[in-house]
């Protein structure tokens, strides 16, 4: 495979696909699921070119990638099952700036959108490997699992792959805007981490408003804890216009 060996892609993905053919792309792919940061934007259009300059079969190449896509990600799946709920809020809970309720949350949100998380996040850089650790850690049931993986990552990979075949010898090309698409991903991403670390630095405490309203309110015994409200002082009844007040010993009720 001389012709792609001498392009520019990575020499492992070219050693690969020398050695094994179209497997070859599958196993590259697999790893790429493995270890986000190695780039399928750059292995997919060049398993399209090897099949377009007729070193693989067009076929092969899409199958091969797509159960690469598979394996790597039932395989971060059955790591989040390992490690399980117990054992991620745990974790959690040693973090610094991380709170118990910040994985409840985002449970509850797996628990309604997971199914779209998965199908979809296939097709988000980074994210489309590391959603399968949250999948794992619900136990999302794994024929759903592998059905919304199979789907998703058989869609981008038919993307590129065919990118690369039709564009033959500029495959780089696709490669070149999906780096830039990947970088806008991350961008957000950092900026969405530091808005949730600055948040939680920066938040005003609650103690000094506890404090001034403890201060203004009387707390009364009958009082419900939750609806407090300031009471005024009782004053004596008001006597009826027109009618002079009794007089009588005082401490004793006038007759």
């Amino acid at each position: 495979m001389t012709a792609i060996a001498a392009d520019a892609g990575p020499q492992w993905v070219n050693d690969l696909m020398d050695a094994l053919g179209a497997p070859g792309a599958g196993l590259a792919i697999a790893l790429e699921n493995l270890f986000p940061p190695l780039p399928s934007e750059v292995i997919l259009p060049l398993a399209g070119f090897a099949a377009s300059s007729g070193r693989m079969n067009l076929l092969a190449v899409l199958l091969w990638t797509t159960a690469g896509s598979v394996i790597g990600a039932l395989a971060l799946y059955g790591v989040g099952a390992l490690l399980g709920r117990d054992r991620t809020v745990a974790i959690a809970a040693r973090l610094p700036l991380v709170k118990v309720s910040d994985i409840e949350k985002t449970e509850a949100w797996f628990l309604k959108h997971g199914t779209k998380a998965v199908f979809f996040g296939r097709m988000i850089p980074i994210f489309r490997s590391l959603i399968s650790v949250p999948a794992g850690v619900e136990r999302m049931r794994l024929p759903v699992f592998l059905g919304l993986t199979t789907l998703g990552s058989a869609i981008w990979n038919t993307v590129f792959v065919l990118a690369g075949y039709f564009l033959g010898a500029n495959w780089h090309q696709v490669s070149d805007i999906v780096s830039t698409y990947s970088k806008v991903v991350l961008a957000v991403a950092a900026l969405a981490v530091a808005v949730f670390i600055a948040v939680r630095l920066f938040r005003r405490p609650t103690g000094a408003r506890g404090t001034a309203r403890s201060a203004t309110t009387a707390p009364h015994p009958h009082d419900d804890q939750d609806t407090r409200v300031l009471r005024r002082p009782q004053l004596p009844p008001e006597t009826p216009s027109g009618s002079a007040p009794r007089r009588g010993h005082p401490g004793r009720e006038a007759p």
